[in-house]
């Protein structure tokens, strides 16, 4: 661990060549990336894919002003230096992880990266003490302000009001698709499906630590089941629905959730202690999914409740009577 760190070099330690060349080669990167985003979202959304598309080529055109106040000062060999190579320099998200991110949140990381390298500038101009150094610095995080006017000006061109909230509906449709719909089958799976294994047991045995491994059992099982069935069912091309992957690991993770929730109040060993937090967890679960269903769903909060509420009811009563039986 200390040999990597040891060669990277301290941005006060650079000259002022090596900033000019660490700014290029951020520049060169940025625009790089601006164009992934472009790419990951052009199928989907055109318009904002054609605002990245504008901010790369903005970089661009910084990367060259750069290149060509470094060929005028230093001539035409620029140091290979980049932002891995100089401690504490700003770092960015790689460009894989856009993939788990959403349209809104991918505008975020963008001006986020404007924000950062122009407040990078300007504390390293404050704590420079050469005159021409400073200068450049300033001229650098001038340039980044100027990249977060240039983008707002793109958003304005590319995405006019109807544009932008189209493409945020369509945003939210796929979010739901991909990450809510599978994840909500997969809570109620869990929640109420696992209600009558789990009570019956408990009436049938009233030994919590046997309840709680069937409660286990019961919910990691049906999380994988879920998880597979989710994923295997529909590869999301034709249906729009998104990658399978996604889906199932929400189905999965909430379906097994949703069963743990009950399942985890039979590590307490009193059974009548166990048994009431297991109820005020099911009532809280099964209002949980209820307040889902209204708000990403569209379903009324009342009917929500009424077949969350009934059909949970149902199922915990058929639990009770088998254990009790």
């Amino acid at each position: 661990m200390l040999s990597r760190f040891s060669f990277r070099r301290r941005f006060r330690d650079l000259s002022e060549q090596e900033v000019l060349a660490l700014a290029i080669s951020s520049e060169e990167d940025d625009a790089q990336i601006y164009r992934g985003y472009a790419a990951h979202l052009r199928e989907d959304f055109p318009a904002s894919a054609a605002v990245f598309d504008g901010m790369a080529a903005e970089e661009d055109n910084h990367r060259r002003r750069l290149i060509d106040l470094h060929t005028r000062r230093f001539g035409d060999v620029i140091p290979l230096i980049r932002r891995e190579h100089v401690s504490g320099y700003y770092a960015r998200r790689p460009v894989w992880l856009i993939e788990n991110l959403s349209l809104e949140r991918i505008r975020e990381e963008a001006a986020q990266m404007e924000r950062d390298a122009e407040r990078f500038y300007l504390l390293a101009a404050a704590n420079t003490k050469d005159a021409d150094t400073r200068s450049l610095l300033g001229d650098l995080a001038a340039a980044e302000a100027g990249h977060t006017d240039k983008a707002n000006a793109l958003t304005e061109e590319h995405l006019g009001g109807d544009v932008k909230s189209e493409e945020e509906a369509a945003a939210h449709r796929q979010f739901v698709l991909t990450w809510v719909q599978p994840g909500l089958a997969g809570l109620m799976d869990g929640s109420v499906s696992t209600l009558a294994p789990i009570f019956a047991v408990a009436f049938a045995t009233q030994d919590t630590w046997t309840t709680f491994l069937v409660g286990l059992a019961a919910s990691v099982g049906a999380g994988i089941s879920m998880g597979f069935t989710e994923a295997a069912s529909d590869d999301g091309q034709i249906s729009g629905r998104g990658s399978p992957y996604k889906r199932g690991v929400s189905a999965g993770v909430m379906t097994t959730l949703g069963g743990l929730g009950h399942a985890l109040p039979y590590l307490i060993t009193d059974f009548w202690t166990a048994t009431i937090i297991a109820f005020a967890v099911v009532f809280i679960e099964l209002w949980a999914i209820a307040w889902i269903q209204n708000k990403y769903m569209q379903t009324p909060f009342l009917k929500a409740v009424f077949q969350v509420v009934l059909g949970g009811a149902l199922v915990f009563a058929a639990g009770a009577l088998i254990g009790s039986g």
